[in-house]
């Protein structure tokens, strides 16, 4: 039998709000929702609602994959994703605390869209701690939509995590390293005479990549032990020869010898890594 949706009247559905309409259009869910958080583990029913609700809710998933869609991922792919975050979404909402579902499933599918943007692969270098912050804020950012009902600020999102509010937003800009435009691309002019991005780069400026070696390097240096980054500094910023070097730490040079080719290749392979 195919169930047919019921007409709608097109002036009615535009003197709604836009909120109040999406409320409208699954507000008979609300109380399957309660119905399968009373029922056990075991219940055959606790399955068939779950099934229900993700079926209900397709539409939202597929409005969300949209919404990323042209951004160099196939849209199968984003509607595979979005569908999965609304699976996340339907196995951990709890009526109980009071927010309405959609209020904590749409932030929960544009993670999980998020998400895959980051894991298919960055196309340009960001640190690791970046990297490993985008899950953070992620995590944090489900988890604050569940319990406020909406998504949550930088700010709260800094006092969740317990870090400051430039670093969060320092990862959430990350986002943008996924698919820079490409630099080739004509920004301005005609077809016959266009202008792209390069046409406009300053000359090469060495400086730039120094300042990111020099970063990469900090961070490295700050995985050593404190008397491995005292003989590296020595030898390599005041450029002490291996002699004096072993004077002022009380041991051989040949020690000191060691103890450098041993770091110096800690260095590389966490460059290397990174």
């Amino acid at each position: 039998m195919v169930v047919q949706a019921p007409e709608r009247n097109p002036s009615a559905a535009t003197a709604t709000a836009p909120s109040q309409r999406r409320f409208d259009e699954y507000a008979h869910c609300a109380p399957l929702f309660l119905e399968r958080s009373r029922l056990d583990d075991e219940d055959a029913r606790r399955s068939a609602l779950r099934a229900r609700l993700i079926t209900e809710h397709l539409p939202v998933a597929e409005h969300i994959a949209r919404r990323f869609s042209g951004r160099g991922e196939p849209f199968d792919d984003l509607l595979q994703v979005a569908r999965t975050g609304l699976i996340r979404a339907v196995d951990r909402y709890d009526p109980d605390r009071g927010a309405d579902f959609l209020s904590f499933a749409v932030p929960t599918i544009m993670g999980e869209v998020r998400r895959h943007f980051r894991d298919t692969g960055w196309s340009m270098r960001v640190p690791r701690s970046l990297k490993d912050l985008q899950q953070k804020l992620s995590t944090a950012t489900d988890t604050l939509a569940h319990d406020l009902g909406r998504a949550p600020t930088p700010s709260e999102l800094a006092a969740h995590l317990g870090m400051s509010v430039d670093f969060v937003r320092e990862g959430l800009l990350a986002a943008d390293a996924y698919r820079p435009h490409s630099i080739d691309a004509p920004i301005r002019g005609g077809a016959e005479d266009p202008v792209t991005a390069a046409d406009q780069l300053a000359v090469e400026e060495s400086g730039f990549t120094r300042f990111d070696n020099h970063d990469a390097l900090k961070a490295a240096m700050a995985t050593l032990p404190a008397r491995e980054r005292d003989i590296i500094k020595m030898r390599f910023v005041d450029e002490l020869p291996q002699r004096e070097v072993a004077q002022r730490i009380g041991v051989s040079q040949m020690h000191v010898s060691r103890l450098l080719a041993r770091t110096l290749e800690q260095l590389r392979a966490h460059l290397v890594a990174e």
